[in-house]
């Protein structure tokens, strides 16, 4: 049962981080994105420190990429 709550945790955080993407890139908001590259950072920091290995790794990436464009946004104001 608690893996399943875990499973549950991370697919809510993976989709409010694409939902509040979507949101951000559409509304310029850098504080969508930042909780968009926050959410995202969790399930693929486990990832990567759970053995994934070859490509898998570079999915850490994402998060950073994200979080990269909303310091540009807020910036840019």
């Amino acid at each position: 049962m608690g893996l399943f709550l875990i499973a549950i945790l991370y697919w809510l955080l993976i989709g409010i981080s694409i939902l509040s993407l979507i949101w951000g890139i559409w509304r310029k908001s850098w504080k969508a994105l930042l909780i968009s590259g926050l959410s995202l950072f969790g399930p693929t920091l486990s990832l990567y420190v759970g053995g994934a290995e070859g490509l898998l790794k570079w999915s850490v990436l994402a998060p950073l990429m994200v979080l990269l464009i909303a310091y540009f946004y807020k910036n840019k104001e």
